[in-house]
C-alpha cells in the first residue's frame, strides 16, 4: 500500500482521504481548516503543516481545492508541491479547474521531474464517499498505469481520455449537464408541487419513468424536502459554470441553456444561499412567479 498525500480536506477532499484509508493506504493530509484535519486524523490519517510537509512524506500527492489561484499556488508555488517534492513523485490533479491551467501544470511539472495526472471526479461528495462516481484521468499511460490500483480505491472507475487538459474538458462537459439536469429537476418538480401533487409520489414515478435522470435522483429528494445540505456547494459550482463557459467559448460551442441555467444559479447565489449544495437553485425559481 502506498503513502499517498491530500492537499485539501474540504467535503470532496474528506470523501476521497475516507476511501484511500479504506482501500488500506496511509494518508497524510493538509488542510487550513484545522476541523478538516481532525477529522482525517480520525480516519486513522497522518496531519501535515503545510504542503510541503505533504510532499516530503507521500509518494503522490491529490489536489483537491476550491479555486484556480489556490491550485497553482499549492502545485506551483514558492513552496509548493513541485518545488518540495522528489523526481519521479505524481501530482495528482483533482480539483475542477481550466483545461488552460491544467495543460500548464502538467508542462510545469514535468520540466521539474515529476509525473502529473489530470483526475477530475465526476460524482458528488456524497457518491464518492458511497465509490459511486468516476474519475476521469488524462496523462501520460505508464503513469495512469502506476497509479491505476489507487485510483480505483478512490472510485472502481478510473477513465483514461488521453493528454492533460482533455480529462478536465470531460469533466466540464459532465457538470454542464449536471447543471442542466439540476435545474430541469427543480423546474418539474416546481410545477408537480404548484399543481398539488405530493412529491413523495412524483420523485417514485419519474424516477423509474423515462424522464429520470442522475440529477432527479440526487437532488430531487433535497428540493422535495426544501432541505439544502451541501454535497456541492452553490458557490463552488458557480466556479464550475464559469470555467463551463469560457472553455466553451475556447473551442467556439454555443451554450445557449447553459446560459439561462447560470443565471438561475446566479440568482440564488446573490439571495444569500452561497454555501447550500446547488439543488437551492429551485428557489429562484420560485421566486420568479412570487
Amino acid at each position: 500500500m502506498a503513502t499517498i498525500g491530500i492537499v485539501g480536506l474540504g467535503l470532496l477532499g474528506s470523501a476521497v482521504a475516507a476511501r484511500l484509508r479504506g482501500g488500506g493506504h496511509d494518508v497524510v493530509g493538509h488542510d487550513v481548516v484545522a476541523e478538516k484535519v481532525r477529522a482525517l486524523e480520525a480516519l486513522g490519517g497522518q496531519a501535515a503543516p503545510s504542503a510541503e510537509a505533504v510532499a516530503r512524506a507521500a509518494e503522490a500527492v491529490c489536489v483537491v481545492l476550491p479555486s484556480l489561484a489556490a491550485v497553482e499556488d499549492v502545485v506551483l508555488g514558492p513552496r509548493g508541491l513541485a518545488v518540495a517534492g522528489r523526481a519521479g513523485q505524481t501530482i495528482i490533479q483533482m480539483s475542477t479547474i481550466s483545461p488552460t491551467l491544467t495543460e500548464r501544470l502538467a508542462r510545469e511539472v514535468g520540466a521539474k521531474g515529476l509525473a502529473f495526472l489530470d483526475c477530475p471526479i465526476s460524482g458528488t461528495s456524497g457518491m464518492v464517499a458511497r465509490g459511486d462516481g468516476i474519475i476521469f484521468v488524462g496523462g501520460e499511460q505508464r503513469v495512469f498505469d502506476r497509479w491505476r490500483p489507487v485510483l480505483e480505491s478512490v472510485l472502481p472507475r478510473a477513465i483514461y481520455v488521453g493528454r492533460p487538459g482533455q480529462a478536465m474538458t470531460l469533466k466540464l462537459v459532465a457538470n454542464l449537464l449536471v447543471a442542466l439536469n439540476s435545474a430541469a429537476a427543480a423546474e418539474a418538480l416546481l410545477m408537480a408541487r404548484r399543481a398539488g401533487l405530493d412529491l413523495e409520489l412524483v420523485l417514485d414515478v419519474l424516477t423509474r419513468s423515462a424522464a429520470t435522470s442522475r440529477m432527479l435522483e440526487v437532488r430531487g429528494p433535497l428540493m422535495a424536502r426544501q432541505e439544502f445540505p451541501p454535497q456541492m456547494k452553490l458557490d463552488l459550482f458557480m466556479k464550475d459554470l464559469h470555467l463551463i463557459q469560457g472553455a466553451a467559448r475556447d473551442v467556439g460551442a454555443p451554450l445557449p441553456l447553459t446560459d439561462v441555467a447560470e443565471r438561475l444559479y446566479a440568482a440564488a447565489l446573490n439571495a444569500g444561499h452561497a454555501g447550500e449544495d446547488l439543488a437551492v437553485v429551485i428557489t429562484a425559481l420560485a421566486r420568479l412567479s412570487g
